[in-house]
């Protein structure tokens, strides 16, 4: 039942070619962070289990410290003591801020985007607004050349 749906989520993250870039670094950024959150709990568990005073000493506590560290929360109530605990948390920590430094910039990049797409529509709206106007213009200097021409050449003729 689970890897069903563990394989449903991914394949809606990164599935589908057509999807954008956009969503689909954001699908990998959080299928990274999800896997940095659970294998770096359960490697700083691994760490810390044995050592004295730890504060990391169940797998829910450190999916706690893992997730609050790879956000850069860090509340200070769970923290690693050994040297393995702390290489495992400035991986979690370098994850985490590269993760939420991608998604922030795609979801910048996407709205960027968006303003400039509906920026070249307005200004092809209004190029084209501006071309039918110079030719209906061009239509009505011809007219008025026209009934110019007539009203001179009426002019020149003797009234009958």
């Amino acid at each position: 039942m689970v890897p069903g749906i563990l394989t449903k989520a991914v394949e809606l993250l990164l599935g589908r070619e057509g999807r954008s870039l956009h969503l689909r670094a954001v699908g990998w950024a959080t299928v990274i962070l999800a896997l940095t959150v659970l294998v770096g709990s359960w490697a700083v568990l691994m760490a810390e289990q044995h050592a004295g005073h730890a504060t990391i000493t169940t797998y829910p506590r450190a999916l706690w410290w893992s997730a609050e560290t790879a956000t850069t929360v860090g509340y200070g109530d769970f923290y690693p003591l050994t040297l393995w605990g702390r290489v495992v948390a400035v991986v979690v920590m370098i994850v985490g801020i590269t993760t939420y430094g991608m998604v922030t910039a795609a979801l910048a990049t996407w709205f960027v985007g968006r303003e400039q797409r509906r920026r070249h529509r307005l200004t092809a709206t209004a190029e084209e607004t501006a071309r039918r106007v110079r030719e209906e213009t061009a239509q009505l200097h011809e007219r008025f050349d026209r009934i110019e021409r007539l009203l001179a050449d009426a002019g020149r003729r003797p009234p009958q």
